[in-house]
């Protein structure tokens, strides 16, 4: 499998992070990508009450800039693989770019193993980017913002796995992370322990747990875009044994219950709160 059909592969992958646009202040904006890799630009001011906010797993590594005119910072952020508190500073604009999901940017002076469920400060691990954080954080413009990252990203590459890392991703990706680690030892010649040790390596978590994020980000994309919703139904879709099972590992990665989640997604009214931009 090619490296560009790759890409176009994870590029179908629909991540979210939902508790941020629910706190947004207002609107969250969100901007698509020229660049394959990037899933998405967005931006939003956070609301002014102090309230809990969580990364849930996506897959995905973004880089969150707060655009505070008096002490501005920039962190890159790794997938969480449960539910995980973030620090939103109150009436503070914030502008992100998130990579798509499985794609660890070759730029970034780490591995992809120190990035899972880690935070860093992001001239710290882009140090030749000071020029652009300090353009980036100094304009009250998304539009430019957004072109000014693009730009500085243009030529950048991004790490690309092994044949047998891409394979299986293709694979999970396809399944809708409905695969057993098991199934996969069929499906590419090779065995559990090597397929999980190249995995590792090249993503920084196990095959399960890449399957696990896919579930969970298609359980959340359902539910935020579904109506008349029975979670029994998505729990086999999903492939779970039960929906007890479903039910638990949906608490343990957004942070609340499916049916709770729904509620506030309908009451607080998340997808009228996105301004594609």
């Amino acid at each position: 499998m090619s490296h560009s059909s790759l890409v176009n592969c994870l590029a179908g992958i629909r991540s979210k992070q939902p508790w941020l646009v629910m706190n947004a202040a207002e609107k969250f904006s969100l901007s698509r990508s020229d660049n394959p890799i990037i899933s998405h630009f967005y931006s939003f001011d956070a609301i002014g009450e102090e309230k809990e906010t969580f990364a849930i797993p996506d897959g995905c590594v973004d880089i969150l800039f707060d655009c505070d005119s008096s002490h501005p910072k920039a962190e890159v952020f790794g997938t969480p693989m449960e539910a995980m508190d973030i620090e939103l500073m109150s009436h503070h604009r914030y502008f992100g770019v998130r990579f798509i999901s499985g794609v660890v940017p070759d730029c970034l002076n780490i591995a992809a193993q120190e990035l899972v469920e880690h935070h860093y400060d992001f001239l710290e691990v882009l140090p030749q980017a000071n020029q652009v954080f300090e353009d980036i954080v100094t304009s009250s413009s998304f539009t430019e913002q957004a072109a000014l990252f693009g730009a500085f990203f243009d030529n950048k590459e991004t790490r690309q796995p092994s044949p047998l890392t891409a394979q299986v991703l293709r694979i999970i990706c396809e399944k809708n992370g409905c695969i057993r680690v098991n199934d996969l030892e069929s499906l590419t010649g090779y065995t559990t322990r090597t397929i999980q040790r190249q995995f590792r390596a090249d993503m920084g978590m196990s095959p399960k747990a890449f399957s696990q994020i896919m579930r969970c980000q298609s359980a959340v994309y359902d539910i935020n875009h579904g109506d008349n919703i029975a979670f029994s139904d998505m729990a086999c879709d999903l492939g779970f044994s039960d929906q007890s099972h479903f039910l638990r590992e949906f608490k343990k990665l957004v942070k609340t219950t499916p049916l709770d989640y729904m509620k506030r997604v309908k009451n607080e009214s998340y997808l009228g709160r996105i301004l594609y931009v």
